[in-house]
């Protein structure tokens, strides 16, 4: 998008973005997710992205979130356990390697650097 624009984050249509397997830890959780926004070099992505409970890893980007909606408990190595819910903020580091356990279908607005 070129333009300024508004989304009605609880309502926006996402698409599937599957796992990599080797994430899933346990259960049998779902990604979906839209970009909204993208800088022209790449570099600076915004979108929205949920999951359905379970448990998977991660290595992370320089990310900060807002929850929209759901609960998780995200277990950065190395660092703090942040439990997160509706209206809630977050910040991640780049290289942070995560475990998130996804309570209920959590779904963010996001604002990554690359």
């Amino acid at each position: 998008m070129t333009h300024s624009f508004a989304l009605h984050i609880p309502d926006a249509d996402l698409e599937p973005e599957p796992l990599d397997p080797e994430q899933i830890v346990s259960g049998n959780p779902e990604v979906t997710g839209k970009v909204v926004w993208e800088s022209p070099d790449g570099r600076q992505i915004r979108g929205v992205w949920q999951i359905t409970p379970g448990v998977v890893t991660d290595t992370e980007a320089d990310e900060l979130f807002v929850v929209i909606s759901g609960s998780a408990t995200i277990e950065v190595a190395d660092g703090p356990t942040l439990r997160v819910g509706p209206g809630d903020m977050a910040v991640l580091r780049a290289g942070d390697r995560t475990t998130w356990t996804v309570h209920e279908t959590l779904r963010k607005a996001y604002a990554i650097n690359l």
